[in-house]
């Protein structure tokens, strides 16, 4: 399969009732163990550059490995720009051969937002791109507080904007290492339903419990969870096990190499879920 856009895989989603995984990358390991667990469940994966892994590999170096990983992939995989805050970044994203950018003003003022996503969402349809935009800012564990997403205001951004894809805010919190007792606000999910039609994205995803990302996936407009923590956390201790084990080891490569596995099994367990409605031992 070739490197495809945001759109080409959310309408399926929408249409078919299962949503699809917005992974986080941080290197060359996670991302190749994001693509081969997508190739084991023969479904398609988002494979997500944020601020983080921009500011430790460039957008360039990123854009040519998702690019090498979907062109050698057996299934559909979306090279995407995840909370771009600037029309400057985005621009460096298409020429860098992502397929979908995400630009994040949701920190902005209500109209400010709709102008400035909809420059992006114009500049990414005008090269056959993608474009997801954010109304509700989405907080952070231990950090900035979430601001609610109002569905008046969802229904207008979506309208005004043309993006293809709307992050939203209902409960939903990034970098949460354990999964929230309560879950998602589906009243306000459902309110946002009914005024608008455009695929829906949860931010923050980790911490969505399990039950509740099976349901929604299947009885929602959401298509596509953003999951990050989560798969950090396997990774780091796999990594840790690894060092561990043998203190003499020195070897990178060799060290890294355990990590592969542990990473494939937990991202296959999420892609089930999303696009099956089963996990592990259910």
């Amino acid at each position: 399969m070739s490197l495809v856009t945001l759109a080409d895989v959310l309408q399926p989603a929408l249409r078919g009732g299962y949503a699809v995984a917005g992974l986080v990358a941080l290197g060359w390991e996670d991302m190749r163990a994001f693509v081969a667990a997508a190739e084991a469940e023969q479904c398609p994966v988002i494979l997500q550059a944020g601020p983080g892994c921009r500011a430790h590999t460039p957008l360039p170096v990123l854009g040519a490995m998702f690019r090498h990983l979907a062109e050698s992939a057996g299934t559909p995989v979306v090279a995407h720009l995840d909370h771009g805050y600037s029309l400057a970044e985005c621009r460096q994203a298409i020429d860098c051969g992502f397929t979908s950018l995400m630009f994040d003003g949701s920190r902005m003022p209500l109209n400010q937002n709709i102008d400035e996503t909809a420059a992006i969402a114009e500049l990414a349809h005008a090269a056959g791109l993608s474009c997801e935009g954010e109304i509700g800012f989405v907080g952070y564990a231990g950090g900035e507080g979430s601001a609610g997403t109002d569905p008046q205001e969802a229904a207008r951004f979506a309208c005004e904007t043309n993006i293809d894809a709307m992050a939203i805010s209902v409960g939903n919190v990034h970098l949460q290492q354990t999964t929230m007792s309560v879950g998602l606000d589906l009243t306000s999910i459902r309110a946002i339903e009914a005024v608008t039609k455009v695929p829906l994205v949860i931010h923050g995803g980790s911490g969505v419990p399990i039950d509740q990302r099976i349901f929604l996936s299947h009885h929602s407009n959401i298509c596509k969870f953003n999951i990050g923590t989560e798969l950090r956390m396997v990774f780091g201790n796999a990594l840790r096990k690894a060092v561990n084990r043998d203190a003499d080891r020195f070897d990178r490569i060799a060290i890294l190499q355990e990590t592969h596995e542990p990473v494939v099994e937990a991202t296959r367990s999420i892609l089930r879920a999303l696009n099956r409605g089963t996990v592990e031992g259910r």
